[in-house]
């Protein structure tokens, strides 16, 4: 018979156990590194599916409006009564020298590329654009269109060239009698750098070769300076594109799947390019072919790879910690009596430790407290102590120390109001709203605040002309008021004043109404990484700080269902500002 160790038994336990969990985590980490594939490329479609559909908008409107100004600019030249008579008398030496600044003018702010004036049988009279042709017949759409209707006609044409216009024709009346014809254009190539610039993606014009003749589209290429080729697709050719040229990648299977309504994601030259399809229509509604929507998502694409890397790590990380915790685990059921009984006594020394470590945090946090408690008291103190000696001063003015007692009263009430929220907050965090007129309680602070700064900094209120009543605790206001003026005094530096405004103002996260109660100091400019904790309790920069002061003011604005906000920037100065809604919640 054979015999089985006991130091064997515990492999054969870690292996029957690990084996099958390293299995399943293997699996769980694969369909979650899936997961997030599928969520990033779907995010990525939508994207592209977003920015195509804007192109089809903004090409549509930036037609609209290079047609209105084409319209525009043709009814100024119908009121021309000279261009008229040159017109009606066939003078084309008379049209070039009036039609000539006019359209190098057009040329150059607006890129318009053709300028026709047509007789009333279709024939061509002149081309500013190209004066020595002239003669044929101008049988296209928009201008059988312009006939048909007597009036204005435009739309997209494909010319036998290869050339894709946007044209508008409009009839030429003497008399209500139509006499000829202007007609004016530009080539698409403005559109699309124009769309471009605003959506940052490249644009590709392509038109169905049974539109076209290869002899004719290869003279078109020669007169407008372009590359392109023929062969390259087989139902489709190259335009026009915002690039110098299209994605060698770019292929006929490429656009096949792109006809069936996919997306595809195509390399060249070391980027990633994203592509989709926009149908294109000409001026008579055909679908005369597609506008190509290219998206250099390179920087995109190395994000989701370092997504997906971080993703994958993070999980072998993740999986790799299990197995260990897991390993340990068995590996500790495995030993002796002694050693359990070795490490529990090792726990319970660590216990003691821990509870000691504990009791020494509590005592720290007491005195924070203290401290916190010291700083909020102290404040209104340092005025009573002032106004007192002031009182003392102005013994043969009893109206003056009346005022003077008037404030100390105020002041040690405040402060017993403190103690009783401090003494209640234990049981319940509230506080006593009423309406309070905001005026009196600023101005009541502002007193205050100079009777116990030292430097007698000049503060500037700016208060609507109307009187603002709110909901809110006068004291708690007054305290949290009170701190943001010691703040901006203490950063404040020069004799620039200290301004407290109070605004209306629309909450920018929830589009409530409210009131903005700030105060704004031409101090120092606080760092972005300092400012972004300033409302951290006990976060301070000065020797002399409780770091306390912001977050009792930011815990004031939650009780009334309101929120603090800072700014600080170079010129504009440090910007403290409590929002208060307009009307308390019920539950605040």
């Amino acid at each position: 018979m054979t015999s089985v160790t006991p130091a064997r038994q515990p492999r054969r336990v870690k292996a029957a156990f690990i084996g099958p969990i390293a299995l399943a985590l293997t699996f769980v980490m694969c369909v979650f590194a899936v997961a997030i594939y599928l969520v990033e490329a779907s995010i990525r479609d939508r994207d592209l599916a977003e920015r195509s559909a804007a192109v089809a908008k903004l090409f549509e409107q930036k037609l609209d409006k290079d047609a209105n100004l084409m319209r525009a600019v043709l009814r100024a030249m119908t009121t021309n009564r000279a261009l008229e008579k040159s017109f009606r008398d066939g003078d084309r030496a008379s049209l070039a020298r009036q039609t000539g600044p006019l359209f190098d003018t057009l040329r150059a702010e607006h890129r318009i590329t053709h300028l026709y004036f047509t007789g009333i049988d279709l024939i061509n009279l002149y081309r500013v654009h190209s004066p020595g042709e002239f003669g044929d017949e101008i049988d296209r759409l928009t201008m059988k269109k312009a006939r048909d209707q007597a009036a204005a006609a435009s739309g997209l044409e494909l010319g036998p060239l290869g050339t894709l216009t946007l044209r508008m024709v409009m009839p030429w009346k003497h008399d209500d009698k139509v006499f000829g014809y202007l007609e004016i254009g530009e080539e698409v190539e403005q559109l699309l750098d124009e769309i471009r610039d605003s959506l940052t993606v490249d644009l590709a014009v392509l038109v169905d070769k049974k539109f076209l003749r290869p002899e004719q589209w290869q003279r078109g290429l020669h007169m407008m300076q372009r590359q392109g080729d023929w062969e390259r697709f087989a139902n489709h050719v190259a335009l026009a594109q915002t690039s110098g040229q299209l994605p060698a990648t770019f292929d006929k299977r490429m656009l096949d799947g792109l006809h069936a309504g996919r997306n595809a994601v195509i390399g060249d030259r070391g980027r990633s390019l994203h592509v989709a399809l926009v149908p294109l229509e000409d001026a008579g509604g055909r679908h005369i072919g597609e506008l190509v929507v290219i998206r250099d998502i390179t920087k995109l694409q190395a994000t989701f790879g370092r997504s997906i890397a971080t993703v994958t790590l993070v999980s072998l990380l993740v999986a790799a910690g299990v197995l260990a915790i897991f390993y340990f685990a068995l590996d500790r059921v495995e030993r002796d009596y002694q050693r359990q009984h070795d490490l529990e006594h090792q726990i319970l020394r660590f216990n003691t430790e821990h509870h000691r470590i504990l009791q020494l945090e509590k005592l720290s946090a007491l005195g924070t407290m203290v401290g916190g408690i010291a700083h909020q008291l102290n404040n209104p103190l340092v005025g009573v102590v002032n106004m007192a000696q002031l009182a003392e001063r102005e013994t043969d003015n009893p109206q003056q120390t009346r005022e003077l007692l008037g404030e100390i009263r105020r002041a040690g009430e405040d402060c017993r109001a403190f103690v009783r929220r401090m003494l209640e907050f234990s049981k319940v965090s509230c506080f006593d709203s009423k309406p309070t007129p905001m005026a009196p309680l600023i101005e009541d602070t502002v007193l205050m605040f100079r009777q116990a700064e030292d430097r007698h900094h000049p503060v500037e209120v700016r208060l609507p002309e109307e009187p603002v009543v709110l909901m809110v605790d006068p004291i708690l206001i007054r305290h949290a008021l009170f701190n943001l003026l010691l703040n901006a005094a203490q950063a404040a530096s020069g004799d620039d004043p200290i301004v407290i405004t109070l605004e209306p103002e629309v909450d920018p996260d929830g589009n409530a109404s409210g009131w903005s109660l700030a105060v704004t100091d031409r101090g120092p400019v606080i760092p972005p990484d300092v400012l972004e904790k300033v409302f951290v309790p006990f976060f301070t920069t000065r020797s002399d700080g409780t770091g306390l002061g912001l977050p009792v003011v930011q815990h004031v604005a939650l009780l009334h269902g309101g929120h603090v906000s800072a700014s600080s920037a170079p010129g504009d100065g440090t910007r403290f500002a409590i929002w208060l809604p307009m009307t308390q919640p019920k539950a605040a």
